[in-house]
């Protein structure tokens, strides 16, 4: 399928500013390049990587206002961790705005802040694109990165332990999903 992304540049980027667009655009290359390390469907890597972050929407009463407006239910974590909120309005938006009915692109968006279980290759590359992406910079980031090239399940296990480990540090609260999923790559990698 080809999907013309150009014509929703300028939109995405006014709603999510440049600082944010820039990264989302980082997000994209990185998404490409492991799809062609993985054998990943290179155009839907694409697609998901550049609308990954469409509805990072800053202020937290407008995301919160558009969720709602575009029938989006607010569970019990995204009110807990409204910084997850983005991910599924994101594959909402994809899906309504950009005309987006592939399932694991979607899903890949959705997915990408929190991870989960047994997450497709596609869904995997995205997470990892985010998190690794050039301008990154935080303790294991490096390693994340080499992981990524070599192992994906390996990458996301240290990925999401590494996550998890900010979060408490932070006393933040951690959204279940992503306390499953670091336990599902664990009983991979080991």
């Amino acid at each position: 399928m080809n999907y013309n992304l150009k014509k929703y540049e300028s939109e995405i980027r006014k709603r999510i500013g440049e600082k944010r667009f820039l990264h989302t655009i980082r997000v994209r290359d990185t998404s490409i390049e492991l799809a062609k390390i993985y054998h990943v469907d290179v155009e839907k890597a694409e697609v998901a990587g550049f609308l990954h972050d469409c509805a990072k929407i800053k202020d937290k009463g407008c995301l919160i206002k558009k969720a709602k407006e575009n029938g989006l239910l607010l569970t019990r974590e995204m009110q807990k961790a409204p910084q997850i909120i983005h991910s599924y309005l994101g594959a909402l938006f994809a899906n309504k705005f950009y005309g987006i009915e592939d399932e694991d692109i979607l899903n890949a968006i959705a997915y990408h802040t929190t991870g989960r279980a047994n997450m497709s290759d596609l869904e995997k590359i995205i997470f990892l694109a985010d998190y690794i992406e050039p301008m990154r910079n935080f303790d294991g980031v490096e390693k994340a990165r080499e992981l990524a090239k070599k192992d994906l399940d390996a990458a996301m296990y240290f990925a999401l332990n590494n996550t998890l480990k900010f979060l408490v540090e932070r006393d933040r609260y951690i959204v279940p999903m992503t306390v499953l999923a670091r336990n599902f790559y664990k009983e991979i990698d080991t």
